[in-house]
């Protein structure tokens, strides 16, 4: 054993510490709980808006296409600590009238608009995998090309991408804790604070507990669910 041990044990481990940060940590998690839950179902629904418009075909739509191409090229190249650093500090700082200042507003925004990106490929993956005979069978009945993807590809799409979009849920449950960096009394910035008045780590040893309590059990029925989807698709093709 390291004889470093001990002195790691009292900064990171300490009994008496974890339970004196336990209640403003957990009250602060439960804040990321709800950050996460609002921004989730914002992103499922915005980035299949994305995703939808980037289905579409003909010269008609292609400024829609190219708007929504540069929209996602232009966010996934931009670090998310980095978009929530600058809409946080950025955007309230312009003092700009009738729009918000709150941080807890412009971290949930920025976490939308960055996972937006990402999800919505995400959806055009599941679009791409359904057979162009779908597209055709639609047209054919009398569907426009936004009918059509409403109600015969979009569907098929989603069961098809549900494994991928398990997984972004499990990174978005942890990256919500980055809003922390706006001063958002969440789970991490209170363990944080607890640091700072202690000098002891074990505050962050709660934070990233209470995080494997969430995530572990997701990335648990994420994998069960992909295994499950594997073996209905197996069956299907025999």
């Amino acid at each position: 054993t390291s004889e470093a041990w001990p002195d790691v044990q009292r900064q990171f481990f300490n009994w008496y510490h974890f339970r004196q940060a336990w209640p403003a940590v957990v009250s602060g998690f439960w804040l990321d709980v709800r950050m996460f839950l609002i921004a989730e179902v914002l992103i499922l629904v915005i980035s299949l808006i994305i995703a939808m418009i980037r289905a579409l075909r003909g010269p008609a739509f292609f400024p829609l296409r190219m708007l929504a191409v540069t929209y996602i090229d232009l966010i996934r190249g931009i670090p998310i600590i980095l978009l929530i650093v600058l809409l946080g500090f950025g955007v309230p700082a312009l003092q700009l009238r009738g729009v918000p200042t709150s941080e807890l507003f412009w971290g949930i925004t920025a976490l939308v608009i960055s996972y937006s990106a990402y999800t919505a490929e995400v959806y055009r993956a599941g679009i791409e995998s359904v057979h162009e005979s779908q597209r055709m069978s639609a047209r054919s009945i009398g569907l426009t090309q936004i009918q059509a993807l409403r109600y015969v590809i979009v569907p098929q799409a989603i069961r098809n991408v549900i494994p991928a979009l398990l997984n972004g849920f499990v990174s978005l449950q942890k990256d919500v804790a980055l809003v922390f960096v706006l001063g958002v009394r969440e789970g991490v910035r209170e363990a944080e604070i607890y640091n700072a008045s202690t000098f002891n780590f074990t505050g962050y040893v709660v934070a990233a507990i209470l995080f494997l309590l969430v995530s572990v059990p997701v990335a648990r029925f994420t994998d069960w669910y992909t295994d499950r989807d594997r073996r209905r698709k197996q069956a299907m093709s025999n």
